[in-house]
């Protein structure tokens, strides 16, 4: 017999069901979603439908205005979502961002439409001209060109410093604002150590106003959420390249901001009129298909990095190998470790160089790698189901000068390899006969 009971709890106000989404671990809760969501039926719907709505109807003019007065601002439990217009909220894009939050245990998150769309919002919606920002000398070449190139355009510069060595922050100069790093450094591999950097950012806050307080911004994409968690350890804004583990198909674009509520106003604010928004089908796709089997694929991933490194590790004809699972003792490296097992998580990402004095042996390595080997594919990008190999000074990090180069380690020797999901000993294979032919 049908039980009525069943529709008098689906039509309960939210706030009276106990959550038991929040109860579970991270890899069940990636399948499943948020069980109570103004974005979707969880009741009814077992997958979460695709939304291609750019505007949606306002039923009367007050309701328009309220939508348009409270954007940006959190909705009490109990209270309506007012959809207006996809580019300002959209049912996925927010579907997506309860997932993020809840990986990297953040208040919120908010998406965009490319990792550089997240970064550039975090710079936006919080220096003005005269600020300054200290970087890490090493990080994905598309940020330092926006640091270098553009910034100083608008009176916001960058100074460039190595931290794997903190004493810069001992005495800093009034206009510091921001913090940036990567958790994992690209294409380094360096870690950093996230807890060490934010609290002596957090002891010279204690003299500044308000206004004046520096924040700290961490690129979290080499790493992922199931490695590690940057607002968790102190850092105001974790940021994400969708692009990469999260999404892992190689399919879709994407970015992300995960940090507390007072910063979720600014990021949205600096998200519709600069219009950076994730599009719909891709945080659909990210959602349904990402995340769901981003733990399978980062464990298999790591696994075969692990031995892959090995690999190389004892071959004749490498110089070096950066890999963090090679010294798994690193008390740096363990410092990241919040995730839920709280375990050592050296990822899927080789970098290492050949026995090569001018880059010509390199170039003929990877030629070799990209016309015979089956397992591994020259391209940029990580993070994907397939194996991918390139050589960032010439390819995502061209934009580094060469004294940059040389201060951030990034050699026109040194070879990126982001490991797939394929059989570890094919891929060591495909290697193993590139190095024989130089």
């Amino acid at each position: 017999m049908y039980d009525k009971s069943i529709e008098s709890l689906t039509d309960r106000p939210t706030d009276e069901l106990s959550d038991r989404s929040s109860e579970k671990a991270i890899e069940t809760r990636l399948v499943h979603g948020e069980e109570h969501s103004q974005s979707w039926d969880f009741s009814n719907q077992l997958v979460p439908p695709m939304t291609s709505n750019t505007t949606y109807r306002l039923k009367s003019v007050e309701r328009g205005a309220k939508g348009f007065a409270e954007y940006g601002s959190e909705v009490l439990k109990g209270d309506e979502k007012i959809w207006i217009y996809d580019r300002l909220d959209e049912p996925n894009n927010l579907m997506l961002e309860e997932q993020l939050s809840f990986m990297e245990k953040a208040e919120g998150s908010v998406t965009f439409s490319s990792g550089m769309g997240a970064i550039s919002a975090v710079v936006l919606s919080n220096l003005k001209a005269g600020d300054l920002i200290y970087s890490d000398s090493a990080i994905y070449g598309c940020t330092f060109s926006l640091f270098k190139n553009h910034l100083p355009r608008f009176n916001i510069n960058t100074k460039w410093m190595d931290f794997s060595n903190l004493d810069f922050l001992k005495e800093v100069p009034e206009n510091l604002r921001l913090i940036y790093f990567e958790s994992v450094a690209n294409p380094t591999l360096k870690v950093i150590d996230i807890l060490k950097v934010t609290k002596l950012v957090n002891t010279i806050n204690e003299n500044r106003e308000e206004d004046k307080k520096i924040l700290v911004a961490v690129d979290n994409t080499f790493a992922t959420p199931l490695a590690c968690n940057p607002v968790a350890l102190g850092a105001d804004f974790t940021i994400h390249s969708l692009t990469k583990n999260i999404s892992g198909f190689g399919t879709e674009l994407g970015g992300s901001v995960s940090t507390s509520k007072k910063w979720i106003t600014p990021l949205k604010m600096i998200r519709k009129d600069f219009g950076a928004v994730l599009n719909s089908k891709s945080s659909w796709s990210i959602l349904n298909h990402g995340l769901p089997t981003m733990h399978l694929r980062f464990n298999k991933q790591e696994e075969s990095a692990k031995k892959i490194a090995t690999f190389l590790s004892k071959h004749e004809k490498i110089d070096k190998v950066l890999y963090p699972g090679l010294d798994p003792s690193s008390e740096t490296f363990n410092t990241l470790s919040t995730n839920s097992t709280k375990s050592f998580h050296p990822g899927f990402m080789i970098s290492f160089t050949l026995k090569d004095e001018n880059n010509e042996i390199t170039k003929n390595f990877i030629n070799t790698v990209a016309k015979e080997s089956y397992t591994i594919t020259l391209a940029v990008s990580l993070g994907l189901t397939k194996t991918l190999i390139e050589v960032p000074k010439l390819m995502t990090h061209s934009s580094y000068d060469e004294a940059s180069s040389q201060e951030s380690n990034i050699s026109d020797t040194l070879i990126r390899l982001s490991i797939g999901v394929e059989n570890a000993n094919d891929i060591i294979n495909d290697l193993d006969e590139a190095l024989k032919q130089i």
